[in-house]
């Protein structure tokens, strides 16, 4: 037996388990890259097929990594969902309680205007339909504290409830435009409308609104 070969088998022993590991985590990363893009731009109703195409890969691999469409949306927004929580924890820290209180709704409905799928996933997580179930619970307890410290600072309207919170969501989830752009600027806008609704203190003068964004009518029936 030559030297070559002799050494072979110790080299591709060595090699290979390190190779699959590689491609494993490559074709992960792939797949939760592409079903990001997706979902950004069409929701959560993309079917596999077209993400596991996107990240060029097969079918059963996006399988292998990810059994269920649900595992896979938790792992594509897993970020985002924790980044909600830190801003909630943020705004319990926040000295001011209205100004938190609003820093929450302003960042969540951004975030939502600009990923259509992230929108998508937290009505998911917050109908129970995906398993998010930390989070889920520490961002509400949270958000539930910061409405009873802004109504006690007599800047949040006492009627206020967390639950309206979805009615906020709903209401931001319905804006339709051509471009993202557009659809984060009549977002802001928006959500100030609601913010100024909610204030408690009708002494004080509003705050300016954000600018209008370049919505018609028409858009409303697409």
């Amino acid at each position: 037996m030559s030297e070559q070969s002799s050494r072979m088998p110790a080299a591709s022993g060595a090699d290979a388990p390190v190779t699959l590991r590689g491609d494993a985590r490559r074709n992960r990363e792939r797949i939760l890259d592409a079903a990001g893009e997706l979902f950004a731009a069409r929701g959560l109703d993309v079917p596999t097929a077209a993400i596991a195409r996107r990240a060029g890969v097969g079918v059963a691999t996006l399988y292998r990594r990810f059994p269920t469409k649900e595992s896979l949306v938790v792992a594509v927004f897993a970020g985002q969902f924790a980044a909600c929580v830190a801003v909630v924890d943020t705004a319990l820290d926040d000295p001011d309680p209205w100004r938190g209180f609003r820093t929450v709704i302003e960042y969540v409905c951004l975030t939502q205007a600009r990923d259509r799928g992230f929108g998508a996933a937290l009505a998911a997580a917050l109908r129970d339909t995906i398993d998010v179930e930390r989070e889920r619970g520490e961002a509400i307890r949270g958000f539930a504290e910061l409405t009873r410290r802004a109504q006690a600072s007599g800047r949040l309207r006492a009627d206020f409830t967390p639950a309206d919170l979805t009615l906020v969501l709903m209401a931001n989830g319905g804006i339709v435009a051509d471009s993202a752009e557009i659809r984060e600027a009549a977002s802001r806008r928006l959500v100030a409308y609601l913010i100024e609704g909610f204030r408690a203190d009708r002494g004080e003068p509003a705050a300016p609104l954000p600018p209008a964004a370049p919505l018609r009518l028409r858009d409303v029936v697409r």
